[in-house]
């Protein structure tokens, strides 16, 4: 009983040190994470903004794609084209997408070529997408994001002045119904809660990168030198594995947050959100059943153990502390998520939330798991991702 008292202890002094690094982290970064809206503020030194290409590939995106088509040609830039690419929806995308430009010349909407073996679709799409852009700078966005409108503005005054060779836009993440309040706020959780923006801005290490796919922007040289999309061909985490290959190749990453002038409802509804991050969540652990089995476990003992053990407490006695040990666990849990809740424009509320958010993600890692073993891979929209 003494040795399983120790070990007891020594896991969660563990997850106290882990816990209050993560919120060292949050607060360095609601501090030092940038805003896009501080770059709507005129620069006299930017006299002359480059012209533009939006790039939206777009699947099965019939419901979602004519509001993102509409508020991009009603964006206050003085030169820019929007290329929708039609990555062969089985839908009225293409249709809805021509329709949505109500005859601009400055929107072109592509039908896609047939998937090659070896790519996923999504790489495939940008990859056609680049290569038929008319401009140099490069702005890759989804469909389902939606733009204020002083966004691209914003997003190419923050490339300028950032001098960034890559500029990754974190969109503010809009949710509707419980599991994507969940889930989905995890994301940003993952980012400003492990990883120190700047680490990100000023130092070399590709270790040190992020991106997130709804919204890059890419200067043209930097893009071919880094191969483009076709280098990263079967990539499921296209976007993280660009930023890894721009700091490779000794050029600048910078991100910034959003900040409610570019947004994003990933998914609709809940079992839409599931299915979205079971697609992600193996390729986010390198495709490695261990190392997110070693994860799912780590979020378990950092964010429900403390409440199991606060619960177990009453009626148990299970280890020494009880209750000011596992309160201040839970303390520490609900306040890091709450910080990074305020900084991505979140519910601060839903932090409370945060142990059913960890027990959702392990059914989500699990069926992930499941998935690899029984089909070989995920499945999105139709296609198979392996």
């Amino acid at each position: 009983m003494p040795a399983m008292t120790g070990i007891f202890c020594a896991v969660a002094a563990l997850a106290t040190a882990a816990l209050s690094g993560m919120l060292l982290i949050a607060l360095l970064n609601a501090y030092a994470f940038p805003r896009l809206s501080r770059y709507l503020v005129d620069d006299p030194a930017q006299h002359h903004l480059p012209p533009v290409s939006v790039l939206i590939p777009a699947r099965q995106e019939e419901e979602r794609i004519a509001p993102t088509v509409a508020a991009l040609l009603a964006q206050d830039y003085p030169d820019f084209e929007v290329l929708v690419l039609d990555d062969n929806s089985t839908d009225a995308t293409f249709a809805t997408a021509l329709a949505a430009g109500c005859g601009d010349s400055r929107l072109r909407v592509l039908h896609g070529k047939p998937l090659p073996s070896g790519w996923g679709g999504k790489n495939w799409a940008c990859h056609q997408l680049a290569q038929t852009a008319r401009y140099d700078l490069l702005i890759f966005t989804d469909a389902d994001v939606t733009w204020g409108k002083d966004a691209l503005m914003a997003v190419v005054r923050a490339l300028e002045r950032t001098n960034a060779g890559l500029l990754a836009v974190w969109p503010t993440q809009i949710t509707v119904g419980w599991v994507e309040r969940l889930v989905v706020p995890l994301m940003a959780f993952s980012i400003l809660a492990y990883l120190p923006v700047w680490l990100v801005s000023h130092t070399p290490y590709p270790a040190a990168a992020a991106a997130a796919g709804q919204c890059m922007a890419f200067r043209r040289p930097i893009y071919r030198r880094i191969g483009g999309h076709a280098a990263i061909r079967a990539t499921v985490l296209d976007d993280v594995t660009l930023a890894r290959r721009v700091k490779q190749h000794g050029d600048r990453l910078a991100m910034v947050d959003g900040d409610g002038l570019v947004l994003c409802r990933m998914y609709l509804g809940g079992w839409q959100t599931v299915n979205g991050y079971t697609k992600n969540i193996m390729a986010g652990h390198g495709n490695n059943v261990f190392f997110l089995l070693l994860s799912t476990l780590f979020h378990l003992v950092l964010f429900v153990l403390p409440l199991v053990w606060l619960i177990a407490g009453l009626t148990l006695n299970i280890a020494p502390g009880w209750p000011l040990w596992p309160l201040a666990l839970l303390f520490l849990a609900v306040t890091t998520r709450a910080i990074t809740a305020y900084t991505s424009r979140q519910r601060i509320s839903d932090a409370l939330l945060m142990p059913l958010s960890v027990l959702l993600m392990t059914f989500i890692a699990l069926r992930a798991i499941w998935r690899q073993y029984r089909y070989g891979g995920q499945s999105w929209k139709g296609r198979q991702v392996s």
